[in-house]
């Protein structure tokens, strides 16, 4: 017999023992449901899928009540396990895997190393340098990307998805510090360059100082030893001819111990190159003055007039003859050889 709602309410109420049967029948599936559930996950997925039930559709009765909160848990089981099935299935990132994800990991750490020692070297080099690169700081702060590097070191063993983010953040933050160092070590070459043209001009300029103390040395020794030398060395400092040249010259040549067969040699020679003329001089290569010095310069040695003094002219001529074939005969031997000296 079919019992129609009113009538099953009415024995539901007039029966005393089904009310505490209900009470712990309620309590018996809280129980249960309080110990299928991670206590920290109850709360929010229970109150949002019954939540989303309860939008759904309203129970009419207590029995429905029940049901829908069997489905619940249900559902419930189906989460968690695919939620730990997930998690389980994800790769693990280590520091010996051979994933793409554990090489990544790997790289980043490998180049905030790599970046941080770059950094400590750029200002140690800079500070044991002594020079101005430029800027007034000089350090690299490398304090983020030390603090980033050491939380992804930190989390291996963990899922990947949770890693890949420390990864990135690792690798954004060594282009910023790995552009300080290259730009403080553009600086710290630049200041060593510089330095290093500002010492090779000063010693090219000691240098040509001292051969012009040198020069002016001898300059004057040679002006000593002609004003003792009396005799025609005398008489022919202000000649500017030829034969007043060719009079200096004697007497030099006989200074030195040379016979008359060696002045005479002496005479071929320059006549050649000068014709005695001590203002000669060869455009095509810069010979100049009596014995055609290359360059004229050269004659400074033997006196700072070497321009103006004929007598200058010859005694460093004589010199260089000398040092180089012995004797003028020698110096024209050669000159009629190949058509120099």
């Amino acid at each position: 017999m079919q019992l129609t709602d009113t009538e099953l309410v009415f024995m539901r109420s007039a029966s005393s023992s089904l009310p505490a049967r209900r009470t712990r029948r309620l309590a018996e599936q809280s129980a249960r449901r309080a110990r299928r559930r991670p206590a920290i996950l109850t709360t929010g997925l229970a109150v949002a899928l019954v939540g989303a039930l309860a939008f759904s559709t309203v129970p009419a009765v207590q029995a429905e009540a029940s049901s829908v909160s069997d489905r619940a848990d249900s559902a419930l089981t189906m989460t968690l396990a695919s939620f730990t099935t997930s998690i389980a299935a994800t790769p693990i990132l280590t520091e010996t895997g051979t994933d793409e994800g554990s090489s990544d990991m790997r790289e980043a750490l490998a180049a905030a190393d790599a970046s941080v020692a770059a950094a400590a070297t750029v200002t140690s080099d800079i500070q044991a340098s002594g020079l101005d690169v430029g800027e007034p700081d000089t350090s690299v702060d490398t304090a983020a990307l030390e603090k980033a590097a050491d939380r992804l070191d930190g989390a291996d063993l963990l899922p990947a998805p949770l890693v890949l983010g420390l990864i990135s953040d690792v690798s954004e933050l060594v282009a910023p510090v790995n552009e300080r160092v290259a730009g403080l070590r553009g600086s710290l070459e630049a200041a060593v360059a510089k330095k290093a043209a500002e010492e090779a001009a000063a010693a090219e300029a000691a240098r040509v100082a001292a051969e012009k103390a040198a020069a002016e040395a001898a300059a004057a020794k040679q002006t000593a030893a002609r004003s003792t030398s009396g005799g025609s060395a005398n008489l022919a400092a202000s000649g500017t001819s030829a034969a007043e040249a060719q009079a200096t010259a004697r007497g030099m040549v006989a200074a030195r111990g040379w016979g008359d067969d060696q002045f005479s040699c002496l005479v071929s020679l320059w006549n050649k190159e000068s014709g005695w003329n001590y203002l000669a001089y060869n455009k095509s290569s810069g010979a100049t003055g009596i014995p055609q010095a290359l360059p004229g310069s050269k004659m400074a040695s033997a006196g700072a007039d070497w321009q103006t003094n004929p007598a200058t002219q010859i005694s460093w001529g004589l010199g260089y003859i000398s040092g180089r074939y012995g004797t003028p005969c020698g110096a024209w031997s050669h000159s009629q050889s190949v058509g120099w000296y």
